[in-house]
């Protein structure tokens, strides 16, 4: 390869630490800033490799979400904006982890499994979040890409889904939208009045939204999009940069901590969201007159969009398939109502955003959402086609032509590439406006089973296999036997664990009909996973 003595050169200048060992998982490399340089350079010569393989522009996000400000990390991006393909992670891995006097070979490995043309033109996106170290690994990454001789394209700071949404613009020749901050503003905001614009009697008061930005992009991001929302949307930003990026704000806190952020002011019953760190996820909440917290997770957000959806599709008289797509972790009373109920089909996939994705793609239209607030409604290139065609055409009766010029707009407020903070929001408010509803009233179409979620420090937490969806244990032995005989105790009640992607702790999760059952569910299954999988520590405590 005509560029590898320029590689071998500069991947010198960035050198990697001896006996680091790193895996590029659901969210890519993610770990303190400073041990990210040679991880940096060496994206970006495989999203240039992946480019010149794929003939097509490959994205490189520089985040680490919603993890703390010193934390930071890369993701790729394929062509048509979704996440990198397995067998790309599996290259990513190896080339992270290679020593400085392998790293040739292993591009020349890649570049002769995957029968590369070496000559091909390379083009790669490049975009960052707000902490303080991704200007220079964003550099990095630009540092990698020239020394492979692909071009780039620099976008800044952006947020993950905006990065996402410009890879798919390019390499659709602009079917999918305009490759620019602006257009993605232009067309998502224009669909949003369009849907609201169904709801002349709106109020200021219902037009207002709280806003907690996590003191991350999506604060940024917000302030640059507001004039083209025209007051159809009343924002009160609170976190947008001032403090330290995810601390004690955020999607994440909010959900792991039942409560609202640091930093907002609100008043009982008024509606409030909070994006993550690089604006991909999003969760609903208010507070009740007696001062209770309650939160809409991505379980009621995704119970809200395909119940709006399935109404839409009967006014307009469309057969089309909808399913909603969930992990092990929705609450079951959304899985009942939603099956029961609404009689959509609901599919369950093992934890991971790309597992959801990928099984969502089997669908006519479908909602899917992690119950962590990450997740959007992804729509068939035919179900497009058959809602246009009903949309422009002129015999079609006005109910059944206002559903599909709905559900147009609907699909142009999404972004279907991946789960996107922005454009969720304007979704959700659409639905709300458009229904007449308060986010008390969305909050009682079904209520959540209690739970409680606990982890387990174990050896190894390979020693934990499932199957499922990850809902049954099928190793060690009679750790599914012991769950089963602890979930019979309890009314409603589930249970079921996991091992994680990065340590070395299982998951344990448990809900039953009331909180008391939940946790003493909870325990007696972290008990059993201590006892059978190689517990670590002091054996867990019960809960109360």
């Amino acid at each position: 390869m005509a560029h590898l003595e320029e590689v071998s050169k500069l991947s010198e200048v960035h050198p990697k630490p001896p006996g680091l060992i790193l895996q590029y998982g659901t969210a890519g490399f993610r770990t303190n800033a400073g041990r990210l340089d040679h991880i940096m350079f060496r994206m970006g010569l495989l999203a240039t490799l992946r480019s010149k393989q794929t003939k097509a522009a490959i994205g490189v996000m520089v985040t680490a979400s919603h993890n703390p400000e010193e934390d930071n990390g890369v993701k790729l991006i394929d062509p048509m904006g979704e996440m990198l393909t397995t067998s790309w992670e599996d290259y990513s891995t190896r080339l992270a982890n290679a020593e400085q006097q392998q790293l040739l070979a292993v591009l020349e490995d890649i570049v002769e499994k995957e029968d590369i043309d070496k000559s091909q033109k390379a083009l790669v996106f490049v975009g960052k979040d707000t902490r303080s170290s991704s200007l220079s690994l964003s550099q990095v990454v630009l540092d990698g890409v020239s020394s492979l001789g692909g071009c780039s394209k620099d976008y800044g700071l952006v947020t993950t889904p905006q990065l996402h949404y410009m890879v798919c613009c390019h390499n659709t020749q602009g079917r999918y939208g305009e490759a620019t901050v602006e257009g993605y503003y232009i067309k998502l905001c224009r669909a949003f009045i369009e849907l609201t614009k169904n709801t002349p009697n709106r109020t200021d008061d219902q037009k207002h939204l709280t806003v907690d930005g996590a003191n991350g992009i999506g604060a940024l991001k917000l302030r640059e999009m507001e004039h083209h929302l025209k007051r159809e949307l009343q924002i009160s930003l609170f976190n947008e940069g001032h403090g330290k990026l995810n601390h004690q704000c955020g999607a994440d806190f909010v959900k792991v901590q039942q409560k609202l952020p640091t930093g907002i002011k609100v008043q009982r019953g008024e509606r409030c969201c909070s994006f993550d760190g690089d604006a991909d996820r999003i969760v609903y909440y208010y507070t009740d007159s007696d001062d209770r917290f309650h939160l809409l997770d991505g379980d009621k957000i995704a119970t809200l969009i395909s119940t709006f959806l399935k109404e839409l599709l009967m006014q307009a008289g469309l057969n089309l398939k909808i399913a909603v797509v969930q992990t092990a972790y929705a609450n079951g009373s959304a899985t009942l109502y939603l099956e029961d109920t609404m009689k959509v089909i609901v599919k369950c996939t093992k934890t991971g955003v790309k597992h959801l994705h990928h099984a969502a793609q089997e669908f006519d239209i479908s909602v899917y959402f992690e119950a962590n607030g990450h997740g959007t409604v992804l729509f068939s290139r035919a179900a497009e086609e058959k809602i246009k065609q009903l949309a422009e055409d002129v015999n079609t009766n006005d109910t059944r032509k206002r559903a599909a010029i709905l559900l147009q707009h609907t699909i142009n407020v999404t972004n279907q590439t991946v789960g996107d903070a922005v454009s969720d929001m304007l979704l959700i408010e659409a639905i709300l406006a458009l229904k007449g509803m308060t986010v008390q009233q969305w909050n009682t179409i079904y209520t959540d089973l209690p739970n409680r979620q606990l982890k387990v420090k174990v050896a190894d937490r390979r020693v934990i296999d499932t199957r499922d969806a990850e809902r049954r244990a099928v190793t060690p032995a009679g750790l599914q036997d012991a769950i089963d005989a602890s979930v019979a105790k309890y009314r409603q009640a589930r249970a079921f664990v996991r091992p994680s992607g990065t340590e070395d702790v299982v998951r344990v999760y448990a809900e039953a009909g009331t909180q008391e059952s939940a946790d003493s569910l909870v325990h007696e299954v972290s008990l059993a996973v201590f006892r059978l999988a190689g517990g670590v520590g002091d054996e867990p405590k019960p809960l109360h």
